[in-house]
């Protein structure tokens, strides 16, 4: 099965770079797709500087859906926007006061690569942080989760540079060319191995400062393994089902309102999505929003906004309008307590019921 590399490369193009991310896309570009994806053929999309964070997130959402191995491999700069103090890769239009509106959230991420079968992904960070970001990485510690983190199923590595000494000068992601350098003698050396040789090629420059990344990926053949493989062969029910006991056996196990159970609901809202029932994913994801937010997680929240957010989009694609209007009332009050991050969303849904209201 063919595979799939996503290379992203991104950072602001004014006085608040901090690396000239897209200088490595040429020498990744040198590397022969399969050597970059370790399948035996593979599809590769490139993104270099882009501008808008929903146009990075509809070519992740692609790469996700694609079977087959994936690799992303994603160079650029940490910020942290000044409301949530939540990390974001900040693009070509970011600035410090923008950064919730114009970079992409850390954690859609980890929203876009959930459903993929477990040990079928990786990621290749060489992420700079600003002094802000930095100071909140290295404040984060165990046991608690990686304010990078990228989803249980999928292996991670990489390093995040420090704030250079000097704002005078941009840096160069040294970590990811070192990759490229070695994955361009056509051989690709096991992940962890092709690590550690870029670490040790940058160890000099770095001088022990750099915070490392190293996650290995699952053992495939977890349950979410078995879930991906229903959907992939069109049992949809099965998925369901399947995911349904995991859901009741995290309840009984962690609570009705803990995180393991509130996964597999998620789960659930993302499987009726592919199964075409739009009506039935947005019921549930407006389930999870109100666990959610009943569970006294605030209304911006990242998983909050996700779950209102996809509630959303499921509602405007269901087909018929009785059902339309019943969630579209639950939407409209959810969405006047999480507005998100799209202006207008409450009044969208507010002119749109109006619609439904004229309609059999």
């Amino acid at each position: 099965m063919p595979g799939t590399v996503l290379l992203l490369a991104a950072s602001p193009l004014g006085r608040g770079r901090l690396v000239d991310a897209a200088s490595v896309l040429p020498v990744l570009a040198a590397v022969p797709p399969a050597v970059l994806s370790g399948a035996d053929t593979a599809n590769v999309v490139e993104l270099a500087d882009p501008l808008e964070p929903q146009a990075v997130l509809t070519r992740l959402r692609a790469a996700a859906a694609a079977p087959g191995p994936l690799t992303v491999y994603v160079t650029g700069q940490l910020q942290l926007d000044r409301r949530q103090r939540l990390p974001h890769l900040a693009l070509a239009r970011t600035t410090a006061a923008t950064v919730r509106y114009t970079g992409l959230p850390w954690h859609w991420f980890r929203e876009e690569l959930r459903l993929r079968p477990a040990g079928a992904t990786t990621l290749f960070l060489d992420l700079h942080a600003d002094p802000e970001t930095w100071q909140s990485l290295s404040a984060a510690r165990p046991p608690g989760p990686s304010p990078l983190d990228c989803g249980p199923d999928n292996a991670v590595y990489g390093r995040v540079a420090p704030p250079p000494p000097s704002r005078r000068g941009i840096a160069a992601p040294a970590y990811m060319k070192a990759v490229a350098t070695i994955l361009r003698s056509g051989w690709r050396p096991p992940d962890e191995e092709l690590h550690q040789q870029a670490l040790t090629r940058i160890a000099p420059e770095s001088a022990g400062t750099d915070l490392p990344l190293a996650r290995r990926g699952p053992v495939p053949g977890d349950p979410h393994a078995a879930v991906t493989a229903a959907v992939r062969s069109g049992r949809h029910a099965d998925a369901d089902a399947l995911a349904a006991r995991l859901e009741q056996a995290a309840r009984l196990a962690h609570g009705p309102a803990s995180e393991e159970a509130l996964h597999w609901t998620e789960v659930r809202a993302d499987l009726a999505m592919l199964a075409g029932d739009a009506a039935r994913s947005c019921g549930t994801w407006l389930a999870v929003a109100t666990a959610r937010l009943t569970a006294g997680q605030s209304a911006d929240a990242p998983a909050v906004e996700t779950a209102v957010d996809r509630a959303h989009h499921q509602w405007g694609r269901i087909g018929d309008p009785a059902r339309a209007r019943e969630l579209g009332a639950v939407l409209a009050e959810l969405r006047g307590r999480v507005p998100g991050r799209r202006e207008g969303a409450l009044d969208h849904v507010r002119q749109q019921l109006r619609q439904l209201q004229t309609q059999g």
